[in-house]
């Protein structure tokens, strides 16, 4: 009788030890290491131990650094994580992928295009997996949407609107300086769900500004730089059109993440696209408003990892790809640039389309709630 091997863990360094970090990127390898998949976090950098020594001593990480290059050229790491603000992404991520690393980096992959086709290019050629947030794409009701859609459930999508905000954080001053802002940090959830389900982007024109000049960061006064408020409209070509709402001007809301309107019926997320609650579809043909449940309520926005862990074990690519994060990238770029010249901008780059397996009709149908019929 022969007995399979024990797959060899996935050793994980991660640079950037904040709240990102401890709050939720831990937390989910704790969880996958519980559920039997080989993972371990080995080593970590940030720019001050004396920061980070409690989240170390927490965590039981045996190895730190102050520079992460010693950490992406490390024999004893696999799979580096890049946690840093947005500022250091494309440096980091550059390193890593140089160094024969696994990467996954944090929203967005770099702040510049320069720098991001550079990222795509290594990609191409390095015998690491590059993943860049957001993972949105990865959760069963976007999945199960993209399915619909696809199939042709509510006809011919040619309208859509994303929206995601909320009043803003107040423990970095980076999301408020120069190479931060409300279109890299929010709008980013919205373009990469819309642009997984219509395709790529052919024009984009904005209206953004900076509606509050004084932002509380960790109990100091900043004046903000980038902008927290925006509009951005969305061109995909034969006239399909999205609209997306963001900033951090937005306290509470109550309306559909993601809505999308066909020539037979409409589609409307509930909750965040990278939180989602469950969707309704309304048909024509059928007259109602059909309410489908969230089929997985535990699913979290680090997903990415989990995906990237199993590609890694599996040596499948990851359905999550470089050149879906730059053409992400190039469209917030150009909704910044249109918010300050007011002119349209037009969209270069291109993504091959994602492609959801399909599963069974019964799996579709196993989350339904009610029929909301028309009297």
């Amino acid at each position: 009788m022969k007995f399979s091997q024990p797959a060899s863990p996935v050793r994980i360094g991660i640079v950037g030890c904040g709240n990102v970090m401890d709050g939720a990127y831990m937390p989910a390898i704790d969880k996958l290491r519980r559920s039997g998949e080989p993972v371990e976090v080995v080593a970590a950098c940030h720019t001050s131990a004396a920061k980070c020594n409690a989240v170390l001593a927490k965590w039981q990480i045996p190895h730190f650094t102050t520079d992460y290059r010693e950490l992406v050229t490390s024999h004893q790491v696999d799979l580096v994580l890049v946690l840093t603000s947005m500022a250091s992404h494309g440096v980091i991520t550059r390193a890593a992928l140089e160094g024969g690393k696994h990467v996954l980096v944090e929203k967005p992959m770099a702040t510049t295009l320069e720098e991001a086709a550079q990222l795509v290019d290594l990609a191409r050629e390095s015998p690491g997996y590059l993943v860049a947030a957001p993972f949105v794409i990865l959760s069963s009701t976007y999945q199960t949407i993209w399915k619909r859609v696809h199939r042709g459930d509510i006809g011919r999508v040619l309208n859509a609107r994303a929206r995601y905000g909320w009043a803003g954080p107040d423990w970095g001053e980076w999301f408020y300086r120069h190479g931060g802002g409300c279109l890299f940090d929010l709008a980013v959830y919205n373009i990469a769900s819309l642009t997984g389900l219509l395709g790529p982007a052919r024009r984009v024109m904005a209206m953004t500004g900076t509606a509050i000049l004084e932002r509380q960061v960790q109990g100091r006064s900043l004046h903000a730089e980038a902008e927290d408020n925006a509009h951005v409209l969305i061109d995909f070509g034969n006239s399909v059109l999205a609209a997306v709402t963001t900033g951090f001007t937005l306290q509470k809301y109550r309306s559909p993440a993601v809505e999308l309107y066909g020539t037979e019926g409409t589609l409307q997320m509930l909750g965040d696209d990278w939180a989602p609650n469950g969707y309704e579809l309304w048909q024509n043909k059928v007259g109602a408003w059909q309410c489908y449940e969230e089929t997985d309520p535990f699913w979290s926005w680090t997903d990415g990892l989990r995906h990237l862990v199993e590609c890694i074990q599996t040596k499948v690519r990851p359905i999550i790809t470089p050149e879906h994060a730059f053409h992400v990238l190039e469209i917030m770029i150009a909704a910044k640039l249109s918010g300050q010249d007011g002119e349209a901008k037009q969209i270069r780059s291109t993504f091959k389309p994602l492609a959801v397996a399909e599963k069974a009709e019964e799996q579709l149908q196993a989350h339904r709630i009610h029929d909301r019929r028309r009297e």
